[in-house]
């Protein structure tokens, strides 16, 4: 991102890079931030490639009371031989070599790569069959005992000889040759075990393409061990270093989200363990360190200016998603307030959060216009609101989110809310389409969401489908917070404008952003215990700013040995708490696709499902597997027909276009 205030030149000037990695058939496309043609393609043609890596140069301004602070660009490396100059590289990567090349005298080794303008994605991958490149495609995640389907549509005079799928088991490297399963240009295999896998594609002029996806055993797994983990591992309880909290603690209203995870979970999920235990540990945490901590004497029109002179109002959409969904938790599992005391709560802060005539000084009145996460639950809080007869919060919120949205939608000719610390942010443009979506803002939601659709990657890596971000990280990455709240906003924002494209885009940065819970994942450095996570994952391979970091999983605290910003911004150094900021994108998701399934007809005229299958039937009948943990409703993208079901498989009639159980 430049340093320059038109954020409509920035965004159309600049680019997100998304690498597609193979031996033989590499390309990277480069995406016009506004998603204007033309963009721009390279395509392999010749010799071996490893790995793409990248390299951050940057300012970051912060210090210096200066907004926006943050510019920026990534430079890509195509790593053609080994790509690490000392110990600091992967481990246990076992997908991408890392081999040298040894040459002998005279001898000539040739690469040789196309430059090829391309409209959209599917023109990108148009324009690589063009080059000889096959089209591989494949679901980014599947669970234990479901199939995954690969198609490939290969390129002219190109012949299958083998496929091959490499995966560990037990610490044991893999590969199933499961060529013999290849019919009519498709594959299902059955995996035997959890992790990354790879599956290889050979071809008879011994050239090699490859795609990686991932296996867990369950979702609900994976959801149920994050809360047993918290539970058991961050609550200080009365006697902890800092009472009641849960840990990492900070002064950010981020760190809360492990607590509103915590509640969605139990409120979605009745075979969490010791359910009753884990909502008290919340409420407790609430009542005890929250609100003392964050408001002067509880008062919430008070905020407690934990920065110095000034508190940071962001913190407060953070507070009143907790106190919201505690209202949502039945009255028997709470011990020390009524569920109508925590909406009031909710509703107080709330209004405190949106409300600029509730500050007495400049930039709290500036940032209560601001949006933030807030747009993922704010119209179920102000219909239960409503509901409980709080008139005066009510009011003041429904008129406060009314000229936000109104203001926002009044400049997005402008792009302005795509611009925030940083001079170009998915954290801006992500909650600016979603809110405008929610509120039938429709033209300016539009605007906003062809930013989403630029910001999604789309890979043969799994990992390599996250939303576009590099601060974290240094390098191209998934960040799970604003990675898992961008997903949501395109979700939503998909789903309201009827835009597959953007509900596609979602869910294949919502099965990235997993991969930061996956303690099954095989390749990473940072190995996690069941219920462990980490924020961040450098996608990038080498990370040239930090090659230790490279294609691992850690927290943005680690760069405190780094020195200049990172020391100021990090005092305490690398604390090892990769999780601090975790948990809303959790939230957003069971909330999102963790209920949600979708179908579609393709262009082909073929029906398709996102976050599940479709199968045909006898005559019009379609069957439609949900991939949801906690389904609760299928949706027709086409007719924007939403059918409530908690059944795992379901019935489409293609004639009436109406789904059944």
């Amino acid at each position: 991102m430049f340093r320059d205030k038109d954020v409509h030149r920035n965004a159309n000037q600049s680019t997100a890079v998304f690498p597609s990695i193979s031996k033989n058939y590499t390309k990277l496309a480069a995406v016009r931030r506004d998603n204007t043609k033309p963009n721009m393609g390279l395509y392999q043609l010749s010799g071996n490639v490893l790995s793409v890596g990248t390299f951050n140069e940057y300012t970051n301004r912060f210090f210096e009371n200066v907004s926006p602070s943050l510019d920026g660009m990534l430079f890509h490396e195509i790593i053609l031989a080994g790509g690490y100059d000392s110990d600091k590289r992967p481990h246990n990567d076992w997908i991408y070599p890392q081999n040298a090349v040894q040459m002998k005298p005279q001898q000539t080794l040739t690469w040789e790569f196309a430059l090829q303008p391309f409209g959209d994605q599917q023109d990108f991958y148009q324009v690589a069959k063009s080059f000889g490149h096959p089209r591989f495609s494949f679901e980014p995640l599947v669970q234990e005992g479901q199939s995954q389907k690969f198609k490939i549509s290969l390129a002219a005079n190109q012949t299958i000889k083998q496929i091959l799928i490499k995966h560990k088991q037990n610490s044991k490297l893999i590969e199933d040759d499961v060529t013999s399963q290849f019919h009519d240009n498709e594959l299902i295999y059955n995996p035997t075990s959890v992790g990354e896998h790879e599956a290889i594609l050979k071809f008879t002029d011994g050239t090699v393409d490859m795609g990686v996806f991932n296996v867990m055993s369950s979702i609900n797994q994976l959801l149920r061990n994050r809360v047993d983990y918290l539970s058991s591992h961050s609550y200080a309880g009365s006697t902890g270093k800092v009472p009641y909290s849960f840990g990492p603690v900070s002064n950010q209203g981020e760190s809360l989200g492990k607590m509103t995870f915590i509640i969605q979970e139990c409120l979605l999920d009745n075979q969490v363990n010791d359910l009753a235990h884990k909502i008290a540990q919340v409420e407790e945490s609430a009542v005890k360190y929250v609100r003392p901590k964050w408001f002067v004497a509880g008062d919430f029109k008070r905020p407690r200016k934990l920065y110095g002179d000034f508190y940071r109002v962001m913190d407060l959409e953070y507070i009143a998603h907790l106190f919201y969904l505690l209202s949502k938790v039945p009255a028997k599992y709470l011990k020390l307030h009524s569920p109508k005391d925590y909406l009031n709560w909710a509703a107080q802060v709330f209004d405190v959060r949106v409300n600029p005539d509730l500050h007495d000084n400049q930039r709290g009145k500036e940032e209560a216009q601001m949006l933030g996460i807030y747009f993922l639950y704010i119209e179920d809080l102000l219909q239960d609101v409503k509901k409980a007869d709080l008139t005066k919060e009510y009011q003041e919120i429904a008129n406060s989110w009314q000229a936000t949205t109104s203001r926002v939608t009044a400049n997005s000719d402008t792009l302005a809310a795509a611009m925030t610390e940083h001079f170009f942010d998915n954290a801006g443009f992500g909650p600016a389409a979603g809110a405008l979506a929610l509120t039938g803002n429709v033209a300016a939601a539009k605007k906003y969401g062809e930013l989403l659709k630029a910001n999604i990657g789309f890979s043969n890596d799994f990992r390599a489908q996250s939303p576009d971000r590099w601060w974290e990280a240094l390098s191209y990455m998934i960040h799970s917070l604003w990675g898992g709240v961008t997903a949501a906003a395109a979700q939503i924002t998909g789903e309201s404008l009827q835009d597959i494209e953007l509900v596609a885009a979602g869910y294949r940065a919502t099965n990235a952003v997993l991969y930061m819970y996956d303690s099954n994942a095989s390749t990473t450095d940072r190995m996690l215990k069941p219920g462990e996570a980490a924020s961040t994952y450098s996608i990038a391979g080498p990370n040239l700013n930090r090659p230790d970091l490279s294609r691992n999983r850690f927290g943005q605290s680690i760069f405190a040995a780094d020195g200049g910003i990172f020391s100021r911004l990090f005092p305490d150094g690398y604390t090892g708490e990769d999780d601090w900021d975790m948990g809303e994108e959790l939230v957003a998701y069971l909330n999102g696709f963790g209920q949600t399934t979708y179908l579609y007809v393709d262009h082909k005229g073929q029906y398709q499902a996102i976050n599940g299958t479709v199968q045909k039937a006898d005559g019009n009948q379609y069957q439609v597997q949900s991939f949801a943990p906690y389904i609760h409703q299928y949706v027709n993208l086409n007719t924007n027909e939403k059918f409530k079901s908690d059944a795992k498989q379901v019935t489409f009639d293609a004639g009436s276009r109406k789904f059944q159980n």
